[in-house]
Formats: C-alpha cells, structure tokens, sequence
C-alpha cells in the first residue's frame, strides 16, 4: 500500500479546503475557478468579447461533450457546423498514452494527430492570432478555440484521459511499443479505461464509511440499474461526487469557491504557452500512474456493443481504500484544470502596459 500512502499525502488538501473526461459538475468546476481567478483582467475582457452576453466558461465548459448527442438539449445551428466541419471531434477529447511512460511524444504510440495535445496547441495559435493555415488546420474560429480550450483543460488533467491502459490476453498491464501491436488478441485497447470493468455494488460498499453520504440517484423507470462500472466512467463524474462530498459542496460554484479559499500550490508553467499541452499531459501521465496503483485486470469477457458487435472487457479489481484516494486525485486535478485554464488564458492575452 505503499503507493497509495504517497497519493493520500500528495493530495492532503482536503484540509486545506475544508479549514460528463470528468462529468458535468467536474468541467463546470473547472470553468468556474478559471471565471474567478480571471475576473478583473485584460484577458477576461478578451474572452468576454468572443462570449455572448450571460456565457462564462462554466457555462460552456460541457459545450464539446454536448455536440456529441442530444443529452444537453437540442443542437444549436453552432453546434451542428461545428460537428460538420469536424468529423472526428470525439477523437479531441484525450490522447492514449500508455500510462506506464513517462512523456508524451509526437507520433508516438498512443497519441495522433488529432488528439487532445494536438488540438489545444492549434487552439492556443488560433487565439494568439496566428493566421498560418498548417496551424489551424480544422479552421477553428477564435470562439470555437476558446470554447473547446474550456472544455480540453479539464480533459486533460483526467487521468484516464491521457494515461492509457492496454491489456495483454492473461490479464496483465502492458506497454505496446507500436500502435499495431495493439491487436485485439494479445493486446488489448481498454479504450480510455472503459473496457475496465468495475462491481458497480462492490465500488458503492467501499465508499461506504469512507466518503460521506450524497444523494440518492434519481431511479429512471424500465431502465436496469447496471451491474457493472466502466473505469473510465467512475474517474469521470464517481470521483468527482466523492471528492465533491468529501469538502460538503453540492455545485461547481461551491466547489471553486472552497478550492480558491484554500489557496493551493499549483505549479507554473515554463516557456511559451504553446508547450503547455505538452507538460500537462507528461503530468497527467503521472497522476495515471497512481490511478492505475495497485489496480489489477482480471478475467477477460467479450461483451456485445448496442450495435451487435462484439468486444472484449476486463474485470478490474481496486484497493479496498480506493474512493478516498482516487477522490483526492479528482479534487487536486479540478482545481489544477482551473488555474491551469486562467494561466493559460492570461499567457494568450497578457496584460497590456
């Protein structure tokens, strides 16, 4: 358990706060402290001025996960040219690194020109006003780059959303060395972690005793509440409620609020901004490698899709104490995304003398 000692004293800032990558609550989160920490400067009034009247970026940080699908409402004529114009915008969203490595490197195995690395360094030259074309080559606009950052900061400091896990045939982490030996029959894609399978009422009785009660999840009538938990989907929005119970906050307004009260030591980032992708996912490669810690694969099942087709899944086995330092991580990367958001922004628009 040596490992997860070291997460727990990593992530003690619990106390200091106390004295749909992530889900919904966990962007907001992380719009809402970058809106805090900006308010006031040059480079909240650059933003405004691509934002409409009433629009923050809490308010657009789900606005990339909503033009997958309908769940956040009807489609805005936005959202639909957005989506046309960007056919593989769901591949923006993370970058497959395996966790066990120590740097993100173009072209290496895992990442693509389309990841989210990639897609936030074009993001950054298209606000910075770069106008060569090889920088920009999805045609972002200035408000489409500043609204998919929104989003891609908080990504990117997901764990799962950077480090990723691939499974031999017996059940055992493995590091391909090129994409092909990912092949589906003796190394296996876990695809973000969502082909890692969790005892959904296993994960709910470690919690219990450990992370303080929430609210009931609303029951949704003919639809069977599901055995298992994909690993991806716990590290999205599980332990974003975890940690949000763990500091009694309800709302990503009194998330940031507590977060900013407790004054954290978030690190600064060197050299031009446009690197910053590049070093944030070197430390979310990090913070995966004690996600994974002490995270074991079992048996491999193949499981159905909706559209008939079959895949393989792995059981997973975590420690008995795992919500509370998978929640501490969650918590310490929310507030990371947020400040890293607000610095990001002030490198792109910095104040005028």
């Amino acid at each position: 358990m040596k490992k997860l000692a070291c997460v727990l004293a990593l992530c003690s800032a619990f106390t200091s706060v106390d004295a749909m990558a992530w889900g919904r609550d966990g962007h907001r989160a992380v719009g809402a402290i970058a809106d805090k920490l900006l308010k006031g400067t040059y480079a909240q009034k650059q933003i405004a001025a691509l934002l409409l009247p009433g629009e923050t970026l809490e308010s657009l940080a789900n606005w990339a996960d909503c033009v997958k699908g309908t769940y956040c409402g009807p489609q805005t004529q936005e959202m639909i040219e957005y989506v046309a114009g960007n056919p593989k915008h769901s591949e923006y969203h993370y970058t497959d690194v395996p966790f066990q490595l120590e740097r993100y490197h173009d072209h290496g195995v895992g990442t693509a020109e389309v990841d989210i690395v990639q897609i936030m360094k074009q993001c950054i030259a298209v606000l910075q006003g770069k106008t060569d074309p090889a920088l920009n080559p999805h045609k972002f606009t200035k408000r489409q780059a500043l609204i998919l950052l929104a989003h891609f900061a908080g990504d990117i400091h997901q764990p799962l959303h950077v480090g990723a896990a691939f499974v031999s045939k017996d059940g055992k982490f493995v590091v391909p060395k090129t994409h092909a030996e990912v092949d589906e029959a003796t190394i296996f894609d876990s695809r973000g972690g969502n082909n890692l399978l969790l005892d959904d009422a296993k994960i709910a009785a470690l919690a219990a005793g450990l992370i303080p009660p929430g609210e009931a999840a609303p029951v949704k009538e003919g639809v069977p509440k599901a055995l298992t938990k994909p690993f991806h989907s716990y590290w999205d929005s599980t332990t974003v409620d975890y940690a949000f119970r763990r500091i009694g906050v309800k709302t990503p307004e009194q998330f940031a609020q507590a977060a900013i009260a407790g004054n954290p030591a978030v690190q600064k980032w060197q050299g031009e901004v446009a690197t910053w992708p590049y070093q944030w996912a070197d430390d979310a490669l990090a913070v995966s490698k004690l996600a994974y810690a002490e995270v074991t694969p079992g048996q491999l099942t193949p499981q159905t899709s909706k559209k008939g087709e079959t895949y393989f899944a792995f059981t997973l086995e975590v420690p008995a104490n795992y919500p509370v330092p998978s929640s501490a991580i969650a918590k310490t990367q929310l507030i990371k995304g947020g400040y890293n958001l607000a610095a990001m922004l002030q490198a792109i628009f910095p104040e005028q003398g």
